[in-house]
Order: structure tokens, then sequence, then C-alpha cells
């Protein structure tokens, strides 16, 4: 079976000397495919090819990604902040005025001081922003591929949910098809049954060619044959799309809506307590099933 689920997570970095990032993506339940990303500034150009990525990959989910990243130290050359110095220069001055006879100014000191000094970085070549771009979308890759493995394996579990919920309809339709109660000879009892307890002691009689015909009209009107055969189909549809290597999701959404309104009929049509119990448990299933089907993509 390759049954998607649309829960997973994928997760994969990379680095330049320039930069290292991280690419998280998670997935979750959605009617089509509702891409968010989350860049930094500074990377929107990659949004296109993101997205593009994403709807080749995947085609039904609620996908959320996130893009980290961090600049390398020390690849820039070293400068003197004049403006950051001359703030510090003017404190230093208006220390001296308060405090006379301290005059010690360590240059180490003020070095240190936070934005003093700053790293002044090497503009990019274009040559430089294409490999860049090339590894962080080869890491984006693998980080869809991850993802995907995820859905798959979650999605394996899903099939065999779903195997087990078919299976138990079609031991619930096979019951009822078997259900003796369904045969003009049990409704004819039935009815023979309900006259002489509302005649009680009056002697009243009714024709027996008179009940077996009450009886073949009422067959008619509660028969479920033709929902059984329904049921039986989509079994056997659902058992086919559950085998197939594409998104079913959809179509198996469709498909539980199917059941249940089969199962509907046939409860409305039940003329036995088994065969009630039986439909009720059917519909049961199918509601399970259609819960689960929502997270097939």
């Amino acid at each position: 079976m390759a049954t998607d689920s649309m829960t997973g997570f994928g997760r994969a970095d990379g680095a330049t000397p320039r930069l290292t990032w991280a690419w998280e993506v998670r997935s979750v339940n959605g009617r089509g495919l509702d891409v968010r990303l989350r860049l930094p500034p500074g990377f929107e150009a990659l949004e296109p090819r993101v997205r593009e990525r994403i709807q080749a990959a995947l085609s039904r989910g609620s996908v959320s990604l996130n893009l980290a990243v961090k600049r390398t130290a020390g690849q820039g050359a070293v400068r003197i902040n004049r403006d950051a110095l001359a703030a510090v220069a003017e404190a230093v001055a208006l220390m001296r005025a308060a405090i006379p006879g301290q005059t010690q100014v360590n240059i180490d000191g003020l070095l240190a001081l936070r934005g003093v000094l700053d790293e002044a970085e090497s503009e990019e070549t274009d040559a430089e922003a294409e490999t860049r771009v090339a590894a962080m979308l080869t890491s984006l890759d693998r980080a869809l591929a991850e993802l995907k493995a995820s859905r798959r394996a979650e999605g394996g579990r899903l099939a065999d949910v779903l195997t087990a919920q078919v299976n138990e309809i079609d031991g619930l339709v096979q019951r009822i098809a078997a259900a003796p109660s369904r045969s003009p000879e049990a409704i004819q009892a039935r009815i023979a049954e309900q006259v002489a307890r509302i005649a009680g002691q009056s002697g009243v009689t009714l024709d027996p060619a008179r009940l077996h015909q009450e009886a073949m009209l009422i067959a008619t009107r509660i028969d479920v044959e033709e929902e059984l055969k329904r049921l039986g189909a989509h079994i056997a549809a659902a058992r086919d799309l559950l085998a197939v290597a594409e998104p079913v999701g959809r179509k198996l959404d469709f498909l539980t809506q199917e059941f249940n309104r089969e199962a509907n009929t046939l409860c409305s049509k039940a003329n036995d307590v088994d065969i009630t119990r039986a439909g009720l448990d059917l519909k049961a299933v199918i509601d399970q099933m259609r819960e689960q089907v929502q997270n097939i993509e």
C-alpha cells in the first residue's frame, strides 16, 4: 500500500563559508494545499522557488515552512565604528569631570564595548550568490523528502486502520444479507403473530392467501438487497483505492459519504432488531472511517 498521510515533519540544514541555515517544514490536514512560509529578511527572493518545490512534492495539506539563517563569524574585515567610539569618548569625558582623578582609560576595554568594532562583510558576488541559492534549495529538497517519508510512514499506519474498518463493514454487510428475518416467510410469520395478538380472544382470523399477499408487499417495501449490493461495490472500491500509489483522500472522503447514505437507507428499512443493530454498528464504523480519511492526502 502507498497511502500517504497529510501529517509529517522534515528538517535539513546546510552551510557556505558565509552562512549556515536550517529548513523546517511541517504539514497537517487541509482541504487543499495551503503553504505558509517564514523567510528571514533578505531571503524573500527564494519564495517563488520554494513554493514551486512544495507544490511539486505535495498535493494536499496545510504546510508551514521556516528558514533559519545565521551568518558565519570572522568572514569580513574589522573596522572601527567612529560614531560609536565618539559616543564612548564623550561618556569617558563626562565620567572624568564627575569623578576627578580617574584619568586612566583602558583601550582594550573600549574596543571590547559592543558596537565599537564592526565586522565589515565583503559583498557577495553573483557566482557566490548562485552557488549559495543552489545549496539552499538542495537542502530544502532533503527536508521535503524527509517530510514525504514521514507522511508515507503515517499513511501506512492509517491504511492498516482503514483496511480493518473496511473489513468490519464487509462483515456487517454479510451479516445483514444472511439475516433470516429478511425472507417473506419470516415476515409472514411476524404478521400472523401480530394479528393473533391484536385479535386476542375475538376469534378473528386472516385468510392465509391474504396474509401471504401482505407479507410479500411488506417484504418488497423493506427489501435492502439494492443497498447491500451498493455497499458491496463501495467496499470493493475502497480496497482498490487503498492499493493505488496516488493521492486518494478526496475519493475516499466521497466514498465514505456514499457508505453513510446507503447505511441510513438500510436502517430506515430495517424490520428486525438484529438488522437494526447491525445497521447502527455499520453507521458507527463508517463514521470512524470518515474521521480517519480526513488525514489521507
